[in-house]
């Protein structure tokens, strides 16, 4: 069966199995951020946004990205990169396995929430696990990124 879909910005068709996971395919595309850590959608490490809302990719058919925009890690690099820095300050990125789904989310919730309570934040991200910290490092650079702007008119 042949998809048709924009990843990352760029047109895609390939030929993909009627079983074939999102997961797979936009792996098989080369978007090697998107890992596969769990296989049962518990984890978050398979973080895509299809039409700009985070999905677990490991639990959505590549059929069903058809005719949609799918979004990983390498559509985003600059946001990416930027709010990576703010783990990295609060040395919160550990192994770093985890951090393309945390980011992913991170980057959604920055769009879809505006001024998020701490609440709002850990319901949002409470499917990425991340087996290293105990998301205190996180929560501290969630925080800061999500105030970088408002800091940086006070200064």
């Amino acid at each position: 069966m042949q998809i048709e879909l924009t990843l990352n910005g760029r047109p895609c068709k390939a030929e993909v199995t009627p079983d074939t996971r999102l997961l797979e395919f936009v792996r098989q595309q080369g978007c090697a951020s998107v890992k596969c850590g769990c296989e049962t959608s518990n984890c978050g490490l398979c973080t895509v946004w299809l039409d700009e809302k985070p999905v677990l990719s490991c639990s959505v058919l590549a059929v069903r990205a058809n005719g949609h925009k799918v979004t990983t890690l390498e559509g985003l690099q600059a946001q990416a990169a930027e709010f990576g820095a703010f783990l990295a300050d609060e040395g919160a990125e550990q192994c770093g396995y985890c951090s393309p789904g945390f980011i992913m989310n991170v980057l959604a919730m920055e769009k879809e929430l505006k001024q998020p309570t701490e609440e709002e934040i850990q319901q949002y991200l409470a499917g990425n696990l991340c087996r290293c910290s105990g998301y205190q490092g996180q929560l501290r650079a969630i925080h800061r990124y999500l105030n970088r702007k408002q800091e940086e008119n006070h200064e």
